[in-house]
């Protein structure tokens, strides 16, 4: 028989595994809502996991590492810009490209950083919250990047329906070329969205590094990016969706991996593509509905701009 205290444990894991999907999938809808789809992810992930780490294991500053983490996935996203809203190469094939670039560079960059670990972040005590019967002692044990990744989904959810820099950037990505006609800088709304992308994917993996698991691995997102990616579309692009999708993966990813504790009788690879195959399958259900998912993708998603005056 499972205990209350095991249930919280696995609860608290897959909040937490769950955080750097939240951030990543969060830049990738703005990207998508501003009319764009960048599959490199996966490479911004991995190289905001590894100059955060080095900055994080460097200085011991996690506001410094997430910060630079950040950064670099902004600047590595910039590639992605120039080659779609400048020389007009295909989004997708420009994506992928993003994804091999950002995965080798990791890789090189971090040869320095193998093996090496650094103290992890410590859970944040809000006051009243710890106190609650049954969940006290859950939110007692989550760190401040799993509340901000919460708040950054309240915020995306608000900017996109409440205000006009929401309405420019759904504007932008359901008909260009009206939004064109009406003044707006397509280029430079979709250069921001394609900014902030990257930025929140290099949140994603300086997290992974710094707090999940706080140590470089090369490849370590293990195809987080690609999740990433699926999530903003079978969620339909809104938040609250996309973090439950998020928090689905991290729910059965604990549960492999406790499966695999228990000695379940399945091999070792089947227990390890599990999250993925399951979150895929749910979201799938979910999703069914073709021609809702046509209604709510932007009109102009992946469909390159050129301005004509």
């Amino acid at each position: 028989m499972i205990d209350g205290a095991l249930i919280v444990a696995m609860l608290v894991a897959a909040m937490r595994t769950a955080t750097p999907l939240i951030f990543a999938a969060l830049g990738e809808l703005i990207v998508e809502k501003a009319g764009c789809v960048n599959l490199g992810v996966e490479g911004m992930m991995l190289v905001g996991a590894v100059t955060g780490f080095a900055v994080g294991y460097t200085t011991g500053n996690f506001a410094l590492a997430f910060a630079v983490g950040a950064i670099a996935g902004a600047v590595l996203s910039m590639i992605y810009g120039v080659l779609v809203l400048h020389l007009h190469v295909n989004q997708y094939a420009a994506g992928l490209a993003l994804t091999i670039v950002g995965g080798g560079a990791s890789a090189f960059w971090g040869q320095a950083w193998q093996g090496l670990n650094m103290r992890g972040m410590g859970p944040l005590e809000i006051p009243g919250l710890s106190a609650l019967p049954t969940l006290g002692d859950l939110f007692s044990r989550l760190d401040a990047m799993v509340y901000l990744a919460l708040l950054a989904a309240a915020a995306i959810a608000y900017v996109l329906t409440r205000t006009r820099l929401g309405l420019i950037i759904r504007a932008v990505g359901e008909n260009h070329d009206s939004a064109h006609a009406l003044g707006v800088s397509v280029i430079g709304v979709r250069y921001g969205a394609i900014a902030f992308g990257g930025a929140m994917a290099g949140i994603g993996g300086a997290y992974l590094s710094c707090v999940m698991t706080p140590l470089w691995i090369e490849g370590m997102t293990a195809g987080r990016g690609w999740i990433a990616v699926a999530l903003v579309v079978f969620a339909t692009w809104r938040p609250a969706r996309l973090v439950l999708g998020a928090w689905l993966f991290g729910l059965v990813t604990i549960m492999q991996l406790h499966g695999q504790g228990f000695g379940l009788a399945v091999p070792s690879q089947i227990l390890a593509m599990l999250p993925y195959l399951v979150t895929i399958l749910v979201l799938v259900l979910i999703s069914r509905d073709a021609t809702r998912i046509r209604l709510n993708a932007p009109g102009s998603l992946g469909k390159p701009f050129q301005p004509t005056a």
